[in-house]
This record gives structure tokens, C-alpha cells and sequence, in this order.
């Protein structure tokens, strides 16, 4: 709190893999593949893999269309 006002923190720029697979109610493995095939994309800074919200969301939409049944 700053001055009796709550302070919220912005949402994260990029998810970790497992932050990304609970967010898409899958599992690690499944996320991976997904990845894998380039069905999601991802963010790779050095080692490490993220993911942007917004490309999890186009995934998702692209589902609801009828694409990827």
C-alpha cells in the first residue's frame, strides 16, 4: 500500500511453461507438443521458454472455429 491506496502490479509480460498449461487447463507434456508441432508459439530468452497470453488466446480461438479438430 502507497499513501492508504492498494498498489496492483501489472499482469506478466510472458508465462512460464507450467503458468502456460495451467491457464490452457493442460498439462506440461501437452503444452510442450503443442508447442513442438507450432501449434502455440513461444518466446525463448536464452534457456528459458515463455509464452504471451495474447498467442494463447489465438490458440484458443482458433479451437472454437472448428480448426485443429
Amino acid at each position: 500500500m502507497s499513501n492508504g491506496v492498494p498498489v496492483s502490479t501489472p499482469p506478466p509480460l510472458l508465462l512460464k511453461p507450467k503458468e502456460a498449461a495451467k491457464a490452457l487447463a493442460v498439462s506440461p507434456r501437452k503444452l510442450w507438443s503443442l508447442t513442438a508441432c507450432g501449434a502455440i508459439r513461444c518466446v525463448r530468452i536464452d534457456r528459458a521458454v515463455r509464452y504471451d497470453p495474447t498467442d494463447l488466446r489465438v490458440y484458443v480461438e482458433s479451437l472454437k472455429g472448428g480448426a485443429g479438430r
